[in-house]
């Protein structure tokens, strides 16, 4: 089924077996090796089709490669990945820290659609949670971390489609941007959907990531204002002719929001 706009950074949600926001149990091994039960309200993935299995081989053939061991991970490169996004995050000035949900749903509830704000998850597998207004309210979506990558939580079928991205504001730049991209090109006048499209969008979430929240104790400083200005007309902000001191404050947030 078609609909009047392109599904590929639309994150949508469904009315699935349990409510849409509601409680739900998730048992995760987290980074110490201990297994927990955490509540937390997140948002029902997509339910997509699973996998065929494969046909195993017959009895008698055995397999010729030998498995290869797995790598250790150098936990230094780690470290680094998630010193550099808390960096990334504390400039940014819409990274609020270790408030709750629900005074991240008091801040959101009286803001326009789109309107996010991260701030660090309950959950202790997690690190980061992304607290946004849909069309049905404040909702919670987890960002995963993995590999030195961020990417937005979502079941293990459809986790192989989800973007990665080295840090957290690059991954929410990432869907601002498409968000953007997708309201311009949307027609001005769309066709009429057919009835069953129709009841399925009216009982969906779309998560569209619009305008972040500032934090009200601190407002940007010129000099960051500046920055974001210079970041959002160009990319090539080595090549400008700047004092090394002026270039060198610009990598610190190489982002445009």
């Amino acid at each position: 089924m078609l609909f009047p706009w392109s599904w590929r950074d639309m994150i949508l949600c469904v009315q699935g077996s349990h409510p849409l926001l509601a409680e739900e149990k998730i048992r995760r091994r987290s980074l110490g090796g201990l297994t927990v039960n955490v509540s937390e309200q997140v948002m029902q993935p997509l339910p997509v089709v699973p996998f065929q299995d494969e046909a195993a081989p017959p009895p008698s053939v055995a397999p010729t490669l030998e498995s290869k061991p797995l790598q250790a991970r150098d936990p230094e490169e780690d470290l680094l990945c998630i010193a550099k996004t808390f960096s990334y995050l504390r400039e940014s000035g819409w990274y609020w820290g270790s408030i709750t949900a629900s005074e991240a749903k008091q801040q959101l509830q009286k803001t326009p659609e789109g309107t996010f704000l991260v701030r660090d998850s309950t959950h202790p597998s997690y690190l980061f949670t992304l607290s946004v207004k849909t069309n049905r309210g404040p909702t919670n979506v987890r960002i995963e971390y993995a590999d030195s990558k961020f990417r937005l939580d979502s079941n293990c079928l459809s986790k192989p489609r989800i973007l990665a991205f080295p840090d957290v504001v690059s991954l929410i730049q990432h869907y601002v941007l498409s968000c953007t991209v997708e309201s311009k090109s949307e027609a001005p006048y769309p066709a009429p959907l057919p009835p069953l499209q129709k009841e399925m969008v009216a009982s969906a979430v779309h998560l569209k990531l619009i305008r972040p929240l500032g934090r009200k104790d601190g407002a940007p400083s010129l000099q960051h204002l500046c920055r974001l200005q210079i970041n959002r007309s160009t990319e090539e902000t080595e090549q400008l002719p700047l004092p090394k001191r002026m270039k060198d404050y610009l990598k610190l947030y190489p982002f445009r929001l």
